[in-house]
């Protein structure tokens, strides 16, 4: 269910995970540690041309925030009124890019790769009594569980559009909700037969 693998031949679906969650670890650091607007935009436009490297069409790429428009559309608001327009941007450009990462990774690793590589990287966690088989399913499933939990809402609104509720709030979070807990509760099925939480 949270396997949003596209298959394909490109360098990126060919890459081994550990490489490809480095990234993203650098890549989120770089981004903290450095605000500068032409930087951030230097590294939207890089992930940009990651996606047409993997083969991915462009309109996939932007379909990965399109479910955060309005997210994003609150932080420019309040960060504009208390911070200024550069920095407001900078936030909203270095959130939609670091989401779109992520996404890549997910659209070009299958599930099972990317548990299997972060099992074997935190192995070292076994004899303090952590166990890595359990961190690394959380982690997998988090970097796979915003897009997903995204797309639902897109549908929600879509389909509360159609009857005319898509400016009630409770109309559309209710549902939402509903099936992120469906989603949940399949999760934890999904745990149980593994056997990760003996």
């Amino acid at each position: 269910m949270l396997d949003l693998y596209t298959p394909g031949t490109s360098i990126l679906h060919r890459m081994r995970p550990g490489p490809k969650l480095l990234a993203i670890a650098v890549a989120a650091s770089a981004l903290f540690a450095i605000e500068n607007l032409t930087i951030t935009v230097a590294a939207l436009l890089l992930v940009l041309l990651l996606y047409r490297v993997a083969q991915i069409p462009l309109r996939v790429a932007l379909s990965q925030v399109r479910p955060l428009v309005w997210i994003l559309g609150l932080f420019f608001v309040l960060q504009w009124y208390f911070s200024g327009l550069q920095i407001a941007a900078y936030v909203v450009l270095r959130l939609a890019t670091l989401v779109m990462l992520a996404s890549l990774v997910t659209l070009t690793t299958r599930s099972s790769d990317m548990i299997d590589a972060l099992t074997r990287a935190l192995g070292f966690l076994r004899p303090i009594g952590v166990n890595p088989d359990k961190v690394s399913l959380a982690i997998s499933l988090a970097l796979r569980f915003i897009p997903v939990l995204g797309r639902i809402t897109m549908d929600v609104r879509e389909a509360q559009k159609a009857r005319g509720l898509e400016r009630s709030v409770i109309a559309v979070a209710l549902p939402v909700a509903i099936r992120a807990i469906k989603m949940a509760d399949e999760i934890s099925d999904a745990i149980d037969s593994r056997g990760y939480r003996s």
